[in-house]
């Protein structure tokens, strides 16, 4: 046979087998969720070609259904080795109808914008294990890698505001997101998250944002791609492997679809290594946190007993209380002749949600700053009351009864399990004052 024939025959045979390479989409519906009660959400998976079976695969979560032509995309650079093989789920946000199919709730904007991680605890608990328990046009079963490095979501506006807030609450559901015209801004507590991120310890996620000039969606929640490039700035300042791309589009998702290639195929560049977590520029945390730190270790079982909801300052100037009435504040009151005098709501604490925050108990460092543990984390305040730095609770502790700081270590003391966590702190001597901050 003729050389340059058979060198023809044989780029066609591969193009042939290109073009082939395809996939199939399983329609599903969720009609029993707990989380969002009389809510139905409808969503369709992803099966490429490639998938056998016989490995978890890789996950792609897409909020919103079906955007950025995805399969397509996903064809294209799963046959050329660009990225995994990998299952997409493509779900649609929650409605309540009635008998006669009138709408009766859009849950969109409570599922999406809220800053919680209720969106991901539904992704985790009821939305994959339905995925998990179809099977393939071919009887294959659908088996997910539990990795969060092969774990991406993905979402526009309110979607992308509710894909960085499921991977920001759990990042070992979700190590990849992207975030098209995201929205973070005054409409569910958005606005804040980039004061969250600069002030909690980075986590091992890799986001990609994007948004343009003329994305102003509705002045009245806020500028769209303001609060879009303070985000990608609270991230860079947070020492995370973040890339962005601003161009001049609007609130859509023509530039997202552009762009979802390349976007993609920097989200899996060097799988399957996990994401590196970066060095924040928050000077207080990188203080605190040494090379020793290894994070939280379980050091027993629980302690019973009541929170230590009162603790004194070191030089027993004043004391620190958690009130009975709930809010986001601590109060701090004077001892004047051994009584609790002038009490103020001085140290003031962050909260993802409109719900009263969960402020569980207290202490202080020798340098005289505030430790609160509370359902976002434990919030260190500065002596002047500000926030400073946030730790993340050991992953499943919800509540705890004490936090203590001695020998170099934060102990965590909760009903079910003791913790402990090597920090650069040191302990409060009772009657000696902490050098102060000043005033700020």
């Amino acid at each position: 046979m003729n050389t340059r024939r058979f060198t023809w025959l044989m780029i066609l045979a591969t193009l042939a087998l290109r073009a082939v390479a395809g996939h199939t989409m399983l329609d599903g519906k969720l009609e029993s969720s707990t989380i969002y009660p009389g809510t139905v959400h409808t969503f369709q998976v992803y099966i490429p070609d490639s998938y056998d079976g016989k490995r978890p695969a890789a996950l792609y979560v897409g909020l919103d259904g079906v955007l950025c032509n995805a399969p397509q995309v996903m064809d294209s650079l799963i046959d050329v080795g660009k990225m995994p093989c990998t299952i997409g789920v493509f779900v649609q946000p929650g409605v309540i109808k009635d008998a006669e199919g009138t709408v009766l709730r859009y849950n969109r904007c409570y599922e999406f914008d809220s800053t919680t991680d209720l969106f991901a605890r539904f992704l985790e608990t009821e939305v994959l294990p339905v995925v998990e328990q179809m099977t393939t046009s071919k009887k294959k079963p659908i088996r997910l890698s539990r990795q969060p490095q092969d774990r991406m979501i993905f979402g526009l506006s309110s979607g992308g505001i509710a894909a960085f807030n499921a991977a920001w609450h759990r990042p070992d559901l979700f190590g990849k997101v992207f975030t098209g015209v995201g929205t973070f801004v005054a409409m569910r507590g958005g606005n804040d998250l980039q004061a969250l991120v600069r002030k909690t310890e980075p986590l091992p996620l890799r986001i990609f944002i994007q948004d343009g000039t003329a994305d102003v969606w509705n002045p009245l929640f806020g500028h769209w791609y303001e609060g879009n490039q303070m985000m990608a700035s609270a991230l860079e300042f947070a020492g995370y492997d973040v890339l962005t791309d601003w161009s001049d589009s609007g609130h859509n998702v023509n530039r997202a679809t552009e762009i979802f290639s390349r976007v993609m195929q920097w989200m899996w560049r060097d799988w399957p290594a996990a994401p590196v977590v970066g060095e924040t520029q928050n000077d207080f945390l990188t203080t605190l946190i040494t090379d020793e730190d290894k994070g939280w270790e379980k050091v027993g079982n629980g302690t019973e007993g009541n929170p230590v909801t009162r603790i004194i300052f070191p030089d027993l100037t004043n004391i620190a209380m958690i009130p009975t009435t709930p809010g986001n504040t601590v109060w701090q009151y004077l001892l004047v002749d051994g009584k609790p005098s002038y009490g103020e709501p001085f140290y003031w604490l962050h909260n993802d949600d409109s719900r009263p925050l969960d402020i569980q108990t207290i202490t202080f460092d020798g340098d005289g700053n505030l430790w609160a543990v509370t359902n976002l984390g434990i919030q260190i305040c500065d002596q002047n009351g500000r926030v400073r730095a946030i730790l993340r609770l050991p992953q499943g502790i919800d509540a705890a009864n004490e936090i203590a700081i001695k020998q170099g270590y934060v102990w965590l003391h909760t009903p079910t399990s003791n913790w402990r966590r090597h920090l650069n702190v040191t302990s409060p001597a009772l009657g000696v004052r902490p050098p102060s901050q000043g005033q700020g």
